[in-house]
């Protein structure tokens, strides 16, 4: 007897995707036989980062899900007018917008530079919006409708305030849109929840700005992500909403209780804006 996977025939659309945690999350919703349509710009290889769209479908599709790679810029309006469309035209719906495209500068306040404050607000602000303003009139009619941002939970802690205020105000910005439309669109079934590691993730971010080698070995890896972010995704959309879940968490929730697949099985770091669980509200 074939067993159904959890995903089959509903269609995610997600901003980013080539790399990292968002590549993690297209591979398991695959997986679960999830279409995949992947809005970026990463059109041709960075000799600095690994992965371009075309080679992210392809992972998509070798594990087991239909993959749409679309390039353009998340915070252009036209290219994700062009990219629902293609996506709807493609597999006939949209039935989950994950924002996870970012940028990240962790600069203080005075050594931040405008251009690098706009990049974020740009695509952490203005493209989770527009991705997710395009697409709702989709999601309204989807199967389980789910909106999943990739942003931390609002830790008004002081050592967070101080730490980098113009990242902070970026990723902060993603997770009240996504607890807003949490709000805004109970009513019609919509789930919107945020998404966020315990831990770093052994990322190119992280590689390249967040401590090199050092933190790539206190890092968990991506496919932690991956795994929390399919859990989400195959709650009732009625009544899983408003949620800013940590990784972690989903997992334990889930009765997933060995981490030790995901690596980083000597000493951890946390990740931005979590606290260790003594000192977690």
């Amino acid at each position: 007897m074939t067993t159904r996977k959890r995903l089959e025939g509903r269609t995610i659309l997600m901003s980013g995707g080539s790399r990292g945690i968002g590549l993690a999350i297209a591979i398991a919703a695959a997986r679960e036989g999830a279409n995949v349509a992947l809005l970026a710009k990463t059109d041709t290889p960075d000799p600095r980062l690994p992965g371009t769209i075309h080679t992210a479908a392809a992972d998509i599709e070798a594990a087991g899900g239909q993959a749409l790679p679309i390039v353009g810029d998340v915070r252009d309006e036209t290219s994700v007018e062009s990219a629902v469309a293609a996506t709807v035209e493609r597999f006939g719906g949209i039935d989950i917008v994950i924002n996870n495209a970012s940028a990240i500068n962790l600069a203080k306040t005075t050594e931040l530079p405008v251009k690098r404050f706009d990049l974020m607000m740009s695509i952490e602000h203005r493209g989770t919006f527009l991705l997710t303003s395009k697409a709702l009139p989709h999601l309204v009619k989807g199967t389980n409708p789910h909106i999943l941002t990739l942003s931390p939970p609002l830790n008004m802690k002081p050592k967070w305030l101080a730490a980098h205020p113009g990242y902070t105000l970026a990723k902060y910005g993603m997770s009240l849109l996504g607890l807003c439309w949490a709000e805004e669109y109970r009513a019609e079934g919509v789930a919107s929840n945020t998404l966020w590691p315990e831990t770093l993730i052994a990322t190119a971010a992280v590689q390249n700005l967040l401590g090199g080698d050092a933190a790539m070995e206190k890092s968990r890896k991506p496919e932690i992500m991956g795994d929390a972010a399919v859990e989400v995704l195959v709650q009732n959309s009625r009544s899983c909403t408003g949620n800013s879940f940590i990784d972690v968490d989903v997992l334990r929730s889930a009765g997933i209780t060995d981490l030790t697949p995901y690596g980083g099985n000597g000493e951890l770091e946390y990740d931005v804006y979590v606290d260790p669980p003594t000192e977690r509200a």
